[in-house]
C-alpha cells in the first residue's frame, strides 16, 4: 500500500508540473507574437485612440480583399459632428516651388462651407513661409482657422533620397503621423484639392472607422479598363485599380501604435521602421513615389483601409473619357482634384473655371451671385469636352452647399 501510495503521488507531482509547464510555455508565445500583443491593442475599439464604427458604415468588398465603402444619404453624415461638437479639424498640406496660389485657393474652399473650426498644418519651403503668412493673416475669420507653418524636413540620414522620389517634397506627407505626434487625427490634401462641401462631412468618416482601420483614401480609378496600376504597375497595389493618396484622412494614433504586415521581413514593423526598407526595395519600380509605396503597404494590410467612393477624390480620370463616377453623377463632386497640372491649362477647361471661380470669390460675397452663378455661366462654355458634358456634377454639390450654409447663418441670427 504505502508503494502504491507513493507511485500515485509521484504521478500527480508530474501532473502539476506538465501544467505549469503549459502555461509557461502559452504566456512565453503570447510574449514572442509580433508587435508583443501591441498589435490587438491598436485594434481594440475600446482602446485609446480608437472609434468604434457607426452605424451604417459597411464596406462591400470588391476585387481581392478591396474594401469599399459605400454611402448613401449623405446628408445623414453629421451624426459624427454632433458627437464630437467642439472638436477642431486638422488639415494638412506640403507646399513647394510654383505652388502657394493653388494651396492658399485650396485653404480658401476649406474656409468657405466648413463649421467646425479648422486647424491647418502648412509644410512649405522656407522662402514660402513669408507669403503664406502675409494672405493667411488676412483672412477675416479669426477664431474659425488657426494655422501653424513647417519647414520640409525629413529623416536626416536619408533626406537626400525622400526629397527625390517623385516631386520635390512630396513624399513629405509619409512623415506626417511621426512629426504631428500630438495631433489624433488628420486630413491630408494635395496642393491641387478644391472643396465643394464643408470640411466636417468627410471629417466624420473617422467615426465610421471600424477597430482595424486606419486611414481613409478613394480609388485610384473606377474603370479598369483605363487603371494605371492594374495595367502598368511592377509592384504590389491596393484593390483591383489601387488607391490615390490626394486626399487621405489618418487616425495618426492608430498609424503609430500599428505593426504592418510586410513582404521584407516577418517581423510585422511600426510605421517610421518600414518606410525606408520599402523605399530601397522598390526604388527601382515605383514611379509615383509615396503614393506607390501606401499602395504596397495598404497591399499588405488591407484590413487597415477605409475605402471612400470617387465623389470625394474627383480627378479627370473619371470624365475626360466619359464619366465613370456613378456617384458624383447622383449626388456630385464632394471634392475636386485637380491633378496633372489642369487647373493651369487648358486641356480641361471645366476644372480650370472651378478653380478660377473660387480663388477669385471674395470673402464675404454673395455666394450665389459671385460664384454660383458665374461659374455656371463658365461652365456651359466647356460642353465640347467630355467633362464638360457633365458639367452638372460640377455644380451640383457646390449648390447644396451654398444653400446649407445660408441656411445654417438664417438659424444663427
Amino acid at each position: 500500500m504505502r508503494r502504491f501510495a507513493r507511485v500515485a503521488l509521484l504521478c500527480l507531482g508530474c501532473g502539476v508540473c506538465s501544467l505549469l509547464y503549459g502555461f509557461s510555455q502559452l504566456a512565453l508565445s503570447l510574449e514572442q507574437e509580433p508587435g508583443g500583443g501591441r498589435e490587438r491593442q491598436a485594434r481594440d475599439p475600446a482602446a485609446p485612440g480608437a472609434r468604434r464604427q457607426a452605424s451604417g458604415g459597411r464596406a462591400a468588398v470588391r476585387g481581392a480583399g478591396a474594401g469599399r465603402a459605400v454611402h448613401r444619404g449623405v446628408n445623414q453624415i453629421y451624426d459624427y459632428m454632433e458627437t464630437h461638437p467642439s472638436e477642431k479639424m486638422h488639415l494638412a498640406v506640403v507646399a513647394c516651388g510654383e505652388r502657394l496660389e493653388e494651396t492658399v485657393t485650396m485653404l480658401r474652399s476649406a474656409i468657405i462651407f466648413s463649421i467646425k473650426p479648422l486647424q491647418f498644418h502648412i509644410f512649405a519651403e522656407d522662402q514660402l513661409h513669408e507669403s503664406f503668412k502675409d494672405i493667411l493673416d488676412g483672412f477675416p475669420y479669426e477664431g474659425k482657422v488657426n494655422y501653424t507653418l513647417y519647414p520640409i524636413t525629413f529623416p536626416t540620414e536619408s533626406a537626400a533620397e525622400w526629397k527625390k522620389l517623385f516631386k520635390p517634397c512630396a513624399s513629405q506627407r509619409l512623415f506626417l503621423p511621426l512629426i504631428l505626434k500630438n495631433v489624433d487625427s488628420l486630413l491630408y490634401v494635395d496642393t491641387d484639392i478644391l472643396f465643394l462641401r464643408p470640411v466636417d462631412d468627410i471629417w466624420s468618416f473617422l467615426g465610421k472607422f471600424n477597430s482595424t482601420q486606419i486611414a481613409a483614401m478613394a480609388p485610384e480609378h473606377e474603370e479598369p479598363r483605363i487603371g494605371w496600376y492594374n495595367r502598368f504597375a511592377r509592384h504590389p497595389y491596393y484593390g483591383v485599380t489601387g488607391i490615390n493618396s490626394g486626399v487621405m484622412l489618418m487616425n495618426m494614433t492608430r498609424i503609430r501604435r500599428k505593426y504592418f504586415k510586410n513582404d521584407m521581413t516577418p517581423v510585422r514593423l511600426q510605421w517610421g521602421e518600414i518606410l525606408m526598407p520599402l523605399l530601397k526595395k522598390y526604388k527601382l519600380n515605383i514611379t509615383w513615389g509615396d503614393q506607390d509605396l501606401l499602395n504596397i503597404m495598404f497591399f499588405h494590410n488591407p484590413e487597415s483601409l477605409y475605402v471612400f467612393p470617387c465623389q470625394w477624390n474627383y480627378r479627370p480620370d473619371h470624365c475626360i473619357y466619359g464619366s465613370n463616377c456613378k456617384e458624383a453623377e447622383e449626388e456630385g463632386i464632394f471634392i475636386l482634384h485637380g491633378n496633372r497640372g489642369v487647373y493651369h491649362d487648358d486641356k480641361q477647361p471645366t476644372f480650370r473655371a472651378v478653380y478660377e471661380a473660387i480663388k477669385n470669390y471674395s470673402f464675404g460675397d454673395d455666394l450665389v451671385h459671385s460664384l454660383l452663378q458665374p461659374l455656371e455661366l463658365e461652365l456651359r462654355k466647356t460642353m465640347h469636352t467630355y467633362c464638360g458634358k457633365v458639367y452638372k456634377v460640377f455644380i451640383k454639390q457646390l449648390t447644396e452647399s451654398i444653400r446649407d450654409l445660408y441656411a445654417r447663418k438664417s438659424k444663427g441670427s
